[in-house]
């Protein structure tokens, strides 16, 4: 049985999560909100392979276990699966989780949104002043 045969909101969002920060916290919350009381939020994490291959050898700074076990440890997700490939993404989109909206960052407005043929609505979260994993990494 799915989320979605629960007649609940199925919220789902994803990316790296290597370094939790504020923008990452306010992003989850919006999932939160957007699922409601009833509802349910799902967070999709990148391999440790597929951070390397997007962001470079250096990364990620957080090995998989201890994203995982971090995002579960909040009380605005509720679910939290792991994906290597863009064909695993769509799969536990399309198939596991079928949620209702997909929350991604306002930078992906203009591109391709996986998964998006799923679902009803895709939100575009606003970036939240200079946060972001990379700059943290580069402050040392």
């Amino acid at each position: 049985m799915s989320f979605s045969d629960l007649k609940s909101k199925v919220v789902w969002t994803n990316g790296c999560f290597d370094i939790l920060h504020r923008g990452h916290i306010e992003m989850f919350k919006h999932c939160y909100e957007l699922a409601g009381p009833e509802g349910v939020v799902v967070v999709g994490v990148d391999s440790d392979e597929r951070v390397k291959s997007l962001k470079g050898n250096d990364r990620p700074f957080n090995t998989i276990g201890d994203r995982v076990e971090i995002l579960r440890a909040l009380k605005l997700i509720d679910v939290v699966d792991v994906f290597s490939t863009d064909e695993e993404l769509k799969g536990l989109i399309g198939e596991v989780h079928k949620p209702d909206i997909i929350v991604v960052g306002e930078e992906y407005k203009y591109q391709t949104v996986i998964g998006s043929e799923f679902v009803n609505d895709v939100s575009f979260f606003p970036r939240l002043g200079k946060y972001s994993t990379s700059s943290i990494l580069e402050r040392g």
